[in-house]
């Protein structure tokens, strides 16, 4: 956990102070919605269909157990006792009355949270992998440089009204759990042949309408011209980026039309400017920064201890939850747990009051306080002792968390939706919903392996449609819910837009078709290992074309 500083407090406390007075205006008629709705969004504030919506900054993802029970106490006292995981690492609550809002903010600023820079034309919430600092595979923990480029970037005077809003995300791990290449910047952290570590920088990536993977503009930047090179991307785009028209105005747009090449020329010629100035960064500072950041005192353990061989004797269903959620750690007799927040028949990232206070006890007494957010809409337990597991699991499940779906067809990502959303074409959560129950046999789910299905309720792809294995994009049909299907996708170090499988269907079609699909990849595998992208790519889709619109 990073430890905030008086600084950072005063920072929050000023925010709140000040958007209480907007709100009061707001209230009062002294300000209209239009000239509110800049103000609000910038604090995090949505107008949706049915009630505001306050959507909470959850830095790189990480949680402190404090922070999770104010979390759970914003969800009982100013909402419906719940609150909804994103894939940006943030939380929303979609039932918050404007006028208690300022009360929200203040209750959250006392456990070092905020709602700033959370949507707007600005640099949001910076992501990161969810098993930083404790994954095996890591080059180091890459939210030390999440941490900077959130000091870099909150209340930045020069990228304050961008052309439109802007998403920053780094790895440092050979497998990317944070899906770099469909931000507007990637950052991967690695090693070079010299033994040097640095930064390769994408550039363009993102979803929505006009969906694009993003491009490397720079194969190794010294950890020295980190901010620096970043400054002078925004500046690029900031300067060239389009303001004339709402659905070509992010930076995916001005690489598409000017070439990553020629963007790169232009970034390059503005960072010499500026590289060896004020934001050239001082190992002192990183180190200063590293070392605001606590980390458990781990015990020296063994791997395998014999209380966890006898559970997993003991105990089937244990052993299901284990072999499905509990991944490796970097320190021997330590394991990271991730919790599924898709049980079937649930809203895929719902989180009740009363789960949130539960994983709080349970993170303070087996994962040293700390619980990630990941991008998947699942949360996670970092530091958990192996001899610890099946205590933890038994927990779990008595309060609906234990659910071995991790990463599988049911560990379904999907935006909220026509529910709640007033830029939405059709209802996310009903087919989410449809499907967990449809693919609620685990045996089944084990047996497809590796094979998530992402849904959006409208183009601008919240639920990343556009790169899952299977993906649904709901759309309007002459007053009508449709939804179109994609396929081939995936988020990884590897990549891949899916490819439209054909013509829209009604919602009724839809659970019945992904059924068609996965019956479909089941007979055409190669072998059991073969993961569904891969076999897409290897088929095509005419096989998958065939058994879904035969019958139509």
């Amino acid at each position: 956990m990073y430890r905030y500083d008086e600084f950072d407090q005063q920072l929050i406390d000023e925010r709140v102070a000040e958007f209480r007075d907007q709100v009061r205006r707001r209230l009062s008629g002294e300000l209209t919605e239009d000239e509110f709705k800049l103000l609000r969004l910038l604090n995090g504030v949505y107008l949706q269909l049915h009630a505001y919506m306050l959507r909470i900054a959850i830095p790189y993802g990480t949680l402190s157990s404090e922070q999770l029970r104010m979390l759970a106490h914003v969800a009982r006292r100013y909402d419906k006792n719940y609150g909804h995981f994103t894939t940006r690492q943030n939380i929303q609550f979609n039932w918050i009355k404007l006028e208690e809002i300022p009360d929200t903010i203040a209750d959250l600023a006392g456990a070092h949270l905020h709602a700033m820079q959370t949507s707007g034309n600005s640099i949001r919430n910076i992501t990161t992998d969810h098993w930083a600092g404790v994954a095996p595979d890591e080059i180091e923990d890459p939210r030390i440089w999440a941490e900077i480029l959130r000091q870099w970037s909150t209340l930045h005077p020069e990228f304050t009204f961008l052309p439109r809003k802007f998403k920053i995300a780094i790895t440092a791990a050979k497998h990317d759990r944070a899906a770099v290449k469909i931000h507007d910047i990637g950052l991967r952290l690695y090693r070079n042949g010299a033994g040097e570590v640095g930064f390769e920088v994408m550039v363009g990536g993102g979803l929505g309408r006009t969906p694009f993977v993003g491009k490397t503009i720079r194969p190794f930047l010294p950890k020295r011209d980190f901010l620096s090179y970043l400054e002078a991307i925004l500046r690029v785009y900031n300067q060239f980026g389009r303001r004339d028209n709402i659905y070509k105005a992010r930076i995916k747009i001005l690489v598409h039309e000017i070439g990553a090449e020629s963007f790169a020329k232009e970034v390059e010629a503005e960072w010499q400017s500026i590289k060896d100035g004020a934001l050239a960064l001082d190992p002192a500072v990183v180190e200063e920064i590293k070392s605001r950041f606590r980390y458990p005192v781990y015990e020296s353990l063994v791997d395998e201890p014999a209380e966890l061989k006898a559970a997993l004797k003991a105990e089937p269903r244990f052993k299901a939850w284990f072999n499905n959620s509990v991944s490796r750690h970097k320190r021997p007799g330590y394991a990271i747990v991730t919790l599924s927040l898709k049980p079937a028949g649930a809203p895929p990232g719902d989180c009740t009051a009363e789960q949130m206070d539960a994983i709080a006890d349970l993170a303070d007494r087996y994962s040293g306080s700390e619980i990630r957010v990941g991008h998947d809409q699942n949360l996670v337990l970092p530091h958990v002792r192996q001899r610890d597991l099946a205590a933890l699991w038994r927990a779990l499940d008595a309060i609906g968390l234990a659910t071995p779906n991790v990463g599988l067809v049911s560990d379904i990502i999907a935006c909220p939706g026509l529910d709640y959303c007033a830029l939405a074409n059709a209802r996310s959560i009903p087919v989410a919903q449809e499907l967990t129950k449809r693919f609620r046999d685990l045996g089944l789910a084990a047996d497809l392996g590796y094979l998530h299905i992402n849904i959006s309720g409208c183009i601008n792809a919240c639920g990343h449609h556009h790169v899952g294995d299977i993906g649904i994009l709901g759309v309007e049909k002459n007053g009508e819910e449709y939804y179109q299907l994609s396929l081939g996708g995936r988020a990884d170090e590897h990549a891949e837009l899916g490819a439209l499988l054909g013509p829209a269907m009604p919602y009724a079609e839809v659970a019945d078709s992904v059924e068609d699909v996965v019956a479909a990849y089941l007979e055409l595998r190669e072998r059991p290992a073969e993961l569904f992208a891969e076999t897409v790519k290897r088929i095509g889709l005419e096989p998958f074309k065939e058994r879904v619109y035969a019958a139509r």
